[in-house]
C-alpha cells in the first residue's frame, strides 16, 4: 500500500486556491445554476483534476465553496414537481443519489449535482421511477413550524 496523506493543503488554503483558479479562469459561479451536466462543468472537471489521490482513484474538486451548510434528504415521488422559487438566503447543492430530476430539460441522475446559488430562481421535475436526492444548504430549508421532537430520538429503554 502506498503511503498516502491527504492532509497537505488547509482548509483555507484550499478555499483560496479555489477562489483564485475560478478568477483566473474568469467564472463566476454565481451567475447561473450550474450542473454536472453543463459544458462549463466538464470543462472545470478536467481542469481541477486533484493529484493526491491514491492509486485507483480519480478525484477533482467542484467549482464552488459553500459557508457552513445544513444538510437534508429528500425523498421524491414519480413526476412530482418544485415549482419556481429561490433560496434567498444561501447557496444550494443538490446530489441525486437514486432516479432522476429533469432541469431545464436536462436529466440529472444518480451522481450528478446541481449548484444553486442564493437567490436564484429555479423549478424542476422527478423524473419516472422517482429521486433520492442529498442537499447542502447555506440556509434552513425547513419550515417556520417544524420543531423537532427530541422524545423521537432518545426514549430511554428500562
Amino acid at each position: 500500500m502506498e503511503n498516502f496523506n491527504p492532509n497537505q493543503v488547509s482548509f483555507k488554503q484550499g478555499s483560496e486556491n479555489l477562489q483564485q483558479f475560478l478568477k483566473k479562469a474568469k467564472v463566476d459561479i454565481h451567475e447561473q445554476i450550474l450542473t454536472s451536466r453543463d459544458r462549463l462543468s466538464e470543462r472545470l472537471k478536467e481542469a481541477m483534476q486533484i493529484k493526491n489521490v491514491p492509486r485507483g482513484f480519480k478525484k477533482w474538486q467542484l467549482p464552488f465553496l459553500m459557508e457552513p451548510t445544513q444538510i437534508f434528504m429528500t425523498q421524491a415521488d414519480p413526476g412530482a414537481k418544485v415549482g419556481r422559487h429561490a433560496h434567498e438566503e444561501g447557496d444550494g447543492l443538490r446530489f441525486i443519489t437514486q432516479g432522476s430530476i429533469i432541469y431545464e430539460g436536462k436529466e440529472l441522475t444518480a451522481g450528478d449535482w446541481m449548484f444553486i446559488p442564493a437567490g436564484k430562481d429555479y423549478e424542476f421535475e422527478v423524473g419516472p421511477h422517482g429521486a433520492i436526492m442529498g442537499y447542502c444548504y447555506c440556509c434552513s430549508c425547513a419550515g417556520a413550524k417544524d420543531i423537532f421532537d427530541p422524545e423521537i430520538v432518545y426514549t430511554p429503554r428500562h
